[in-house]
């Protein structure tokens, strides 16, 4: 995804209008625009949250736990299911934790959107078109390779660049 951090509040508050209304919207997603906060155990977690003014339900408590034991993204349904918990409370909760820098989501493929903890990979991803794989990379020199070529910032954290994996292009 590339913007401007500056148009982040306004993008942040014309993705709300138009998810009232999802039949109109002509956005796909949109990535929330709180800072990533690189927080170390799930404990130090729900203290933001509760610092934030946020409840700490036994479902947040959960998908936090869940989002602290992942090692790659996960979709909200594996998350519920790991949790315990019901599909609707487990996406209002990664909500919540999107908008506090908790998490984030990315969109590797055509498949659901995934969720990791927003401190453990700050690059991007790569993303097969036939099987589905996915793969973490740096993203730092790509980033300043765009920068200098177009003027724009990129994040290249919540939609993968897409393409086809070696195995598969065999």
């Amino acid at each position: 995804m590339i913007r401007s951090r500056r148009h982040c509040e306004h993008i942040h508050d014309q993705a709300v209008r138009e998810r009232r209304d999802l039949k109109e919207s002509p956005r796909m997603s949109y990535s929330h625009c709180a800072e990533p906060l690189p927080l170390p155990t799930p404990t130090a977690a729900l203290g933001t949250l509760r610092a934030r003014g946020l409840r700490i339900s036994a479902t947040r408590r959960l998908v936090v736990d869940a989002l602290f034991d992942a090692t790659e993204p996960m979709t909200a349904e594996a998350i519920a299911r790991a949790a315990g918990a019901d599909v609707a409370s487990v996406y209002r909760n990664l909500d919540a934790l999107e908008e506090a820098g908790i998490a984030r989501h990315v969109h590797v493929g055509h498949a659901a959107g995934r969720y990791i903890l927003a401190g453990r990979h700050q690059g991007g991803y790569a993303a097969c078109e036939r099987c589905g794989r996915h793969e973490p990379f740096d993203a730092t020199t790509l980033k300043r390779q765009v920068q200098e070529l177009t003027g724009f910032t990129c994040d290249f954290g919540h939609f993968p660049l897409v393409g086809i994996c070696t195995e598969c292009d065999r």
